[in-house]
């Protein structure tokens, strides 16, 4: 057999498999818009169908409408908003001072961060909320904002992966001109490292949409609650709207796959750098 005959015979499985991953990773969203677009007696119908007899596309609306959507939605944002400024200027100053600021310590220290990495989240949920209450700030959305402003280990680990790809002798040419460490940081980096900024504001932001924990530990007011929270509106005791809860659950994820889509370009070059060790 011919090496031109292999490889197209390796290149017809390999995109067979891709295909089948590809309709097992999509099938849940497809199955998801289905029931969007049909009737509750659609829904309830078994064996189910997966098209709809008649696509409802005014479930949309009526799902929307069923509760205030508008104010969870810029809830959201809200709380969104703030957790990628810190998320993004907060972990990018430490990770300079971890690749390019000499002083005692600093592998350790470096170390214990990465460690928080291995701890289960759920394990301060309990102490977590037992500081906030005690300081009153529960039925707030300081909970679900200021962490953001106290680094992330993963996002630490990322930009200063970044950072050590940038040459010395940028920063030491910098001093030279009487630069500090803030100028430098703040005019010279953070212009260098877009990409992995972009790719921490993207993780920061899909992290602070989806969030359900974080919102229905803290918030009781229903003023205040975020998107995902809201979603609860259309499950009852023994019922659930599934045609609507679906359709308010695929609106909810446009912003992500769009935001995703525009800036893929540097989320796989930040993955790609941010990943690589020096």
């Amino acid at each position: 057999m011919s090496k031109s005959r292999k490889r197209k015979i390796t290149n017809t499985i390999l995109f067979i498999i891709l295909s089948l991953g590809a309709v097992i990773i999509l099938f849940p969203i497809l199955w998801m818009i289905s029931t969007a677009l049909k009737s509750a007696p659609e829904v309830a119908m078994y064996p189910p169908k997966l098209l709809p007899e008649k696509p409802l596309f005014e479930n949309f609306i009526i799902a929307w409408n069923k509760a205030p959507f508008t104010r969870y939605t810029i809830n959201t944002l809200i709380i969104v908003f703030f957790n990628i400024i810190g998320s993004v200027f907060v972990n990018s100053f430490v990770s300079y001072g971890f690749a390019k600021i000499e002083f005692a310590g600093k592998n350790f220290l470096f170390t214990l961060i990465l460690a928080t990495m291995m701890i289960p989240s759920f394990i301060t949920l309990v102490p977590t909320y037992v500081i906030f209450s005690k300081i009153g700030w529960v039925n707030t959305y300081l909970p679900l904002i200021v962490p953001a402003f106290f680094g992330n280990a993963f996002h630490i680990f990322m930009m200063r992966q970044f950072y050590r790809t940038i040459p010395n002798e940028l920063m030491e040419a910098a001093k030279m001109d009487g630069a500090g460490h803030f100028y430098i940081w703040g005019k010279l980096m953070m212009p260098l490292v877009k990409p992995v900024m972009a790719t921490i504001a993207l993780i920061s932001f899909k992290g602070s949409w989806s969030d359900f924990q974080g919102p229905l530990l803290y918030l009781s007011d229903r003023k205040m609650y975020t998107l995902q929270l809201g979603l609860q509106v259309f499950k009852g005791q023994g019922y659930t709207e599934w045609n609507y809860l679906m359709a308010v659950s695929f609106l909810s994820m446009i912003p992500i796959l769009v935001l995703f889509f525009c800036f893929q370009n540097y989320f796989i070059e930040g993955m790609n750098v941010g990943g690589a060790v020096k």
